[in-house]
């Protein structure tokens, strides 16, 4: 499958090279090759000469792995093997740890040691909805604020809406700024006597309440966590409307990577659009694990009428003084692949040898051995004289020529399916770039294989 020559083509290694770029963000729906794609950006980049950091937020850590790395963790770590002047470096995000780091950066010893130890900030900093995207952003913050490397490239989180990403400051902001954490931060805010009254007399009933829904226990720990966190909360909106602002910026770069499946490209629609409402600088898409065929010229329907023919004996006539000799031309209107599996039949039909084995010697008559069959004629010139292996030998060939050409007709299938996918995309938005990248037999599973990924990458359009 090839792309439309009027769509534009995804140009990769000027985006690398530009020193502008400095932060490239993948992001799609899940399960369609974000961290196998980041990995390959960061190696094709480092072996071109940049000092790189990939961040992954991938629980599968799959991109340590084909990285040589026996883990990460929270800390960028150098990647051996890199074969060009530039650098790479890569981290598995730690979203408790990162938010730990944000605590004891922004609240003195004795406050954040209270944070910390707090078991509603416990039970936050491990698990509540949204925070391992914002400990993304904020982590990104922190790398592009240290500006040791200039290219970090994204693996944005596996989410059921991949641009939880960029709603997740909004989601914090409106979780700290709500209504239950203002009433439940009140009486710290009064203070004194006049704080006391408040609460006794204002909130009694709803922390009553509360108590008894939430538990009396769980209400204290918020309430302390909320008066602790006090002063840390317009940090975190600042902190995350700065990262905000600076995906925003020119240097940044968003790639949307999606699967040629109907799912997979209708998500990828709806993120172009929607990084077009808040934006956010589109470089493309990459349109992984697209499928091509060598044998592209046969068609699925002419591959299964000629296996068709094959299975009912039309091709091949085995009757006595009927069957081509050995050579004959296929049947007009046969491709060169369907005339290659008719040779190899009529080859089999007439017991030739296969050409590329050895001649025997002249000098060694062929062996001989009786037939198994006592009424079997043991004239050669005989034409009823057919050999039990023979026919075997025939009926596998077909049996086997005609499972291939069926096989065959199901991939140009999947390929037809995919190009129309892909052509629905790119005519409701003609205005993205794209990259398809052929998909590889195997798994990727080190430098090698994101090397071909990369490769791929460049290359912008996968080859029939």
């Amino acid at each position: 499958m090839t792309l439309d020559p009027a769509a534009a083509p995804l140009e990769i290694d000027p985006l690398l090279d530009d020193r502008a770029t400095r932060i490239i963000v993948c992001c799609g729906s899940g399960g369609v090759g974000k961290t196998t794609t980041a990995a390959a950006l960061g190696v094709r980049a480092a072996e071109r000469g940049r000092k790189v950091v990939v961040l992954t937020i991938d629980p599968a850590r799959r991109l340590a792995q084909s990285m040589g790395i026996d883990s990460l963790d929270n800390t960028p770590r150098q990647v051996k093997g890199i074969e060009g002047p530039g650098e790479l470096h890569a981290m598995m995000l730690d979203m408790k740890r990162t938010f730990d780091e944000i605590v004891e950066a922004h609240a003195d010893g004795q406050r954040a040691r209270a944070i910390l130890e707090n078991p509603f900030y416990q039970s936050l900093s491990a698990g509540f909805a949204g925070t391992q995207e914002y400990m993304a952003m904020e982590k990104l913050g922190q790398l592009r604020a240290r500006d040791e490397w200039d290219l970090i490239v994204v693996d944005t989180p596996p989410s059921r809406s991949a641009l939880d990403f960029l709603d997740a400051p909004k989601r914090l902001g409106s979780f700290l700024d709500g209504k239950f954490i203002r009433l439940l931060m009140a009486p710290a805010k009064m203070g004194g006597r006049a704080g006391m009254k408040f609460l006794n007399a204002g909130m009694s009933m709803m922390t009553g309440t509360l108590g008894k829904l939430l538990g009396g226990q769980f209400l204290r720990d918020v309430q302390t966590f909320v008066t602790a966190m006090d002063t840390m909360f317009g940090g975190f909106r600042t902190r995350a409307d700065a990262t905000y602002r600076l995906l925003q910026a020119p240097g940044t770069a968003f790639l949307v990577v999606a699967a040629p499946e109907r799912d997979a490209l209708r998500e990828a629609a709806y993120f172009v659009e929607r990084l077009a409402a808040e934006e956010m600088p589109l470089a493309g898409l990459v349109l992984n694990r697209v499928h091509g065929s060598g044998a592209a010229r046969l068609s699925a329907e002419r591959a299964r009428a000629a296996a068709e023919n094959l299975e009912e004996g039309r091709i091949v006539d085995q009757m006595a003084g009927k069957a081509h000799g050995r050579g004959s031309a296929a049947p007009d209107g046969f491709s060169p692949e369907a005339a290659e599996a008719h040779e190899a039949v009529e080859a089999a039909v007439h017991h030739s040898p296969d050409p590329t084995a050895p001649a025997s010697p002249p000098s060694e008559p062929p062996p001989t051995s009786a037939p198994s069959d006592p009424s079997a004629s043991s004239d050669p010139s005989d034409p009823s004289a057919v050999s039990t292996s023979g026919q075997t030998s025939v009926t596998s060939v077909e049996q086997l020529t005609a499972g291939l050409l069926r096989l065959h007709a199901e991939r140009m299938q999947m390929l037809a399916r995919e190009e129309r996918t892909r052509d629905r995309f790119t005519a409701l938005h003609p205005e993205v770039a794209v990259a398809e990248v052929a998909a590889l037999p195997g798994d990727v599973h080190d430098l090698a294989g994101l090397r071909a990924i990369g490769d791929r990458l460049a290359n912008g359009r996968a080859t029939t």
